[in-house]
């Protein structure tokens, strides 16, 4: 089945991608810029940066802006899904949806009006299990954005790995990030035919657990 991965850059979308395309086929990306930093639906921190992983795995990527604005932005979703429609013949859509209920069925309701298959393949895994599984699939990944209790300007930049569990799991958090504790980018995997090295970034804290890591310059290596 020709699929379509809805992907934000974090470590959710791409992983799901990469495990729907174990059993798919994944012809194309799609994506938003969302002009509201409160969007329910989509991820904002370098969100500019899908389009780098778009070339690092060599497949088409639909970009659209989004208002952003709540209910409004399932329209954005709706119109991006018909294009891929009519572009690459989709017959299913891969979501990262880890534990959402307002996100996943949205998704699950637009994909039915257009008559297309919803995959969510990480609905409900268990979140530390979840991360030590990245690891294992030689996922490269950093956090690019704190907001919680407990979270400080060190994590920003800080890789997914066995310290960066350890120390998350001391943490009141869920350690998937799934309510937005953290914001993730994927800078290599194996569906990337080139990792992305990041040549410029800047740290820009609104207090002491709240801050995003801003990356202005990267290259395909």
């Amino acid at each position: 089945m020709k699929i379509a991965a809805l992907i934000s850059g974090g470590k959710d979308s791409i992983y799901a991608a990469y495990k729907a395309a174990e059993k798919h086929d994944l012809v194309c990306l799609v994506s938003f810029k969302s002009k509201r930093d409160d969007s329910y639906m989509f991820h904002t921190p370098n969100i500019e940066l899908v389009k780098i992983q778009a070339k690092a795995m060599d497949i088409p990527l639909i970009f659209l802006d989004s208002s952003g604005i709540k209910e409004k932005e399932l329209e954005d979703i709706e119109h991006a899904l018909k294009d891929a429609i009519k572009q690459y013949e989709i017959a299913g859509v891969v979501s990262g949806a880890l534990a959402s209920n307002y996100q996943k069925s949205r998704i699950d309701n637009i994909c039915k009006k257009l008559r297309l298959s919803s995959l969510a393949p990480l609905w409900h895994i268990d979140p530390e299990k979840y991360l030590r599984e990245l690891i294992k699939n030689n996922f490269e990944i950093i956090i690019t954005g704190i907001a919680a209790d407990g979270l400080n300007e060190t994590f920003l930049g800080m890789k997914i790995n066995d310290d960066f569990i350890k120390k998350i799991k001391k943490l009141k958090i869920h350690l998937g990030g799934e309510g937005g504790e953290y914001e993730s980018l994927v800078i290599d995997c194996p569906l990337f035919q080139k990792k992305i090295k990041i040549k410029k970034a800047n740290i820009k804290m609104e207090n002491e657990c709240t801050g995003t890591y801003l990356i202005e310059k990267t290259e395909l290596m």
